[in-house]
């Protein structure tokens, strides 16, 4: 990733321009031209390679840009190292994207804009479980997990231990994100994101003991690239304890003292959290966590079935560029809302497509096999899965964590499919293994004209 060129300084533009120009240039910042109302948020970085507006030089549309913005900014009490306040505004996309936030992951859930899949007692935890999946393979990824999504996948559904410390990550992204479910309802407080922390980075760190606590004075760490260049050298450790209970006041709505929109908050406090970057190691996969966290306890329910680090893998340039263009143009932290409702909206957009696939699937599946009104919820999905997965591997664990059930519920359903025939199960050691058949159809078909 290449470091953004830094804006040019607004004292040392206003002083090399005349004051009669710069009369005008004021009046050019009400206009349209100045952008803020904007479908885009530009940085320097990409304003001076565009063409400016005839009246203008590319370092006047740029002071006119940085007039416009400047008064819609609002301060927070996040501090960079040299005490200088981060600020944000909330410019025209944004607001179009938190209003669609507002309407498809929050309030009831009888609204159109919500999939019925997810709000469908007999197919949510099925959805849940994909999602949560889906979240700690990515989140992990983009920390630099090497595995694949199937081989991640089938250790999380059959329940065997990790292999290597990329397979950990991953077990402890998807543990974590389980537990963030239960604590929507709790205040942050130092000692949560700590435990967090812990969760995030059980047996997988070179020094294990970093595990759930903040970094130390001679622990110094920066964000660099495999090259030497470095993009951010966070907070000293001696203000960690102090900016950590800034952190969670923020997190809590106790500061600042007017509104900030929960999902404005919500990023914010993502940003915040891997600006300070407290720990030696995973911060990011925290900080997402927390913003998962955050949003769960706005009431952004859908956000349990909603990946944000699935978009954030497909373009992770852009989504480090976002804290870069903060840092570089005055801790403006517009670039990185204005990115990050992109990428929520994507997210949210790949929900919905995924829901459909699935649930046209479904439909033709049970058009063409009517045997599967025989079974329940739970064996259907095993069944459609088994007809395009030949001699797939079935366990009692990995049919329990694919459905959030009991074991007694999954032990049911399978030795069921296995006594019609749909499976046939097999003895390997100690635990009950069933296999689809490659005839799979066929035996559906025959216990279609049976019934």
């Amino acid at each position: 990733m290449r470091f953004p060129q830094t804006p040019p300084n607004l004292n040392d533009l206003i002083t090399e321009i005349t004051p009669e120009r710069l009369i005008q240039l004021a009046d050019f910042a009400g206009t349209d031209t100045a952008d803020y109302r904007l479908r885009r948020y530009l940085h320097w970085d990409q304003l001076r390679h565009r063409r400016p507006p005839k009246v203008l030089s590319h370092r006047e549309w740029w002071l006119v840009l940085k007039w416009a913005r400047i008064n819609a900014l609002q301060p927070i009490d996040l501090k960079d190292k040299e005490g200088r306040p981060f600020q944000f505004a909330v410019p025209e996309r944004v607001l179009q994207e938190l209003h669609q936030i507002d309407l498809g992951a929050g309030g009831l859930v009888s609204v159109p804009s919500v999939p019925e899949p997810i709000v469908n007692p007999q197919t949510r935890d099925r959805y849940l479980v994909r999602s949560l999946m889906e979240e700690a393979i990515t989140s992990s990824q983009l920390e630099g997990a090497a595995t694949t999504r199937e081989v991640a996948k089938d250790m999380i559904r059959t329940g065997r231990p990790p292999r290597d410390t990329s397979e950990q990550m991953i077990l402890n992204n998807y543990l974590t994100m389980q537990r963030i479910r239960e604590l929507k309802s709790s205040a942050l407080s130092p000692e949560l994101v700590l435990e967090i922390h812990r969760l995030i980075t059980a047996d997988t760190l070179e020094e294990p003991t970093a595990a759930g606590r903040c970094r130390r004075p001679d622990e110094r760490r920066v964000v660099g690239d495999d090259f030497g260049q470095v993009f951010h050298d966070p907070p000293p450790a001696s203000e960690l304890a102090e900016r950590m209970n800034a952190i969670c006041a923020f997190a809590n709505g106790e500061t600042p003292d007017h509104f900030i929109h929960p999902a404005v908050r919500a990023m914010i406090l993502h940003f915040w959290l891997a600006y300070d970057h407290p720990f030696v190691d995973g911060n990011g996969r925290t900080a997402r966590a927390l913003f998962y966290w955050s949003m769960l306890r706005s009431g952004y329910w859908l956000f349990e079935f909603i990946s944000i680090s699935t978009i954030l893998r497909k373009a992770p340039v852009q989504y480090g560029r976002s804290f870069l263009y903060t840092e570089t143009d005055d801790n403006d932290l517009t670039y990185f809302l204005v990115a990050q409702t992109e990428v929520i909206s994507r997210a949210m957009g790949e929900l919905h497509r995924y829901i459909e696939r699935k649930a046209a699937q479904l439909r033709q599946a049970e058009q063409d096999i009517q045997a599967l009104a025989l079974f329940n919820h739970r064996q259907v999905a095993l069944i459609r899965h088994a007809l395009s997965n030949p001699r797939q591997r079935y366990t009692i664990a990995s049919h329990q964590h694919s459905h959030a059930v009991a074991y007694q519920t999954a032990r049911t359903d399978l030795l069921d499919l296995a006594k019609r025939g749909v499976l046939e199960m097999v003895k390997k050691g100690r635990p009950m293994i069933f296999v689809a058949p490659t005839d799979a159809a066929e035996r559906l078909a025959t216990l279609e004209k049976q019934s």
